[in-house]
């Protein structure tokens, strides 16, 4: 399938883990107000771990040591047609102040409990299930 861009596109997200809490930010883009992991696109060239640590820093101000594949999920939507493949990883805070970017409305650490009120984003409580299974937390 094809439109004004190609379709899949290749995103990568981080899911981040300091003193038992999770970071996640709001977002201030579609789907607006989703609660969702920190990600964005792969810019070319750009392998997606390192497309992942860089959106962690522009969208929460936070860096993260990345040891490991969460899973390659994907967004499929007819109308409007959309279609996301997206690599998330899983690690530890390493520094940064949290901050809300610009495609955030809100960032914050959120601990397993705080997690069931919230709406998120496809996939988004799969990751986090899985980071912990992978992190040991």
């Amino acid at each position: 399938m094809t439109t004004s861009q190609q379709l899949p596109k290749l995103g990568a997200s981080a899911c981040v883990w300091r003193g038992g809490k999770v970071l996640l930010i709001q977002r201030a883009k579609p789907p607006v107000g989703l609660w969702s992991l920190p990600g964005g696109h792969v810019e070319f060239g750009e392998s997606t771990r390192n497309a992942a640590s860089r959106e962690l820093l522009e969208e929460t101000g936070v860096t993260a040591e990345l040891v490991q594949l969460v899973g390659l999920y994907e967004i499929i939507r007819e109308k409007p047609p959309l279609h996301y493949a997206i690599a998330c990883y899983c690690g530890l805070w390493a520094g940064g102040e949290t901050v809300a970017g610009s495609d955030a409305v809100d960032a914050r650490w959120l601990s397993p409990s705080e997690l069931h009120p919230l709406d998120f984003a496809p996939h988004v409580r799969q990751a986090i299930a899985r980071a912990q299974e992978l992190l040991k937390l």
